[in-house]
C-alpha cells in the first residue's frame, strides 16, 4: 500500500505519521487498499478547525470520507469511524448479493 499525508497548518512529526499509518493499515483486513492519500489541514479562522480527509483507491470503487472537529485526533476518529462504516457497507452489500443469487438447476436430457 502506497501512503500518502499532505499537511496544511499541521506540523508533520514522526508520532503523527506512524499513528496515522498504524490507523489506515487497520482497516486493511476488510478492504485490500492500494494507495491512501490522507490530508490534515487545521484552519485557524474556521470552527470547528481540524478537518482530516481520506481517498482509498481500492479494487473496485475507491472510498472517500472526511471528519471535522476541534481538535486532530477526534476529526481523525471521525474519519475512521466513517471509513469503518463504508466497508462495513460494502461487505454487508456483498453478503446479500451473494445469498439472493438463486442456484440454477440444469436438468441433463
Amino acid at each position: 500500500m502506497k501512503l500518502t499525508l499532505q499537511h496544511k497548518n499541521v506540523r508533520s512529526t514522526t508520532d503523527l505519521d506512524s499513528w496515522v499509518e498504524e490507523q489506515i493499515i487497520s482497516l486493511q483486513p476488510g478492504l485490500k487498499i492500494d494507495e491512501a492519500t490522507i490530508s490534515l489541514a487545521h484552519e485557524h479562522e474556521a470552527s470547528p478547525a481540524f478537518q482530516v480527509k481520506a481517498h482509498l483507491v481500492t479494487p473496485g470503487p475507491d472510498v472517500f470520507a472526511e471528519g471535522c472537529d476541534h481538535t486532530l485526533r477526534a476529526a481523525f476518529y471521525k474519519l475512521m469511524a466513517s471509513l469503518r462504516g463504508k466497508i462495513g457497507n460494502r461487505a454487508t452489500r456483498r453478503q446479500k448479493r451473494q445469498k439472493n443469487r438463486t442456484p440454477v438447476l440444469r436438468v441433463s436430457q
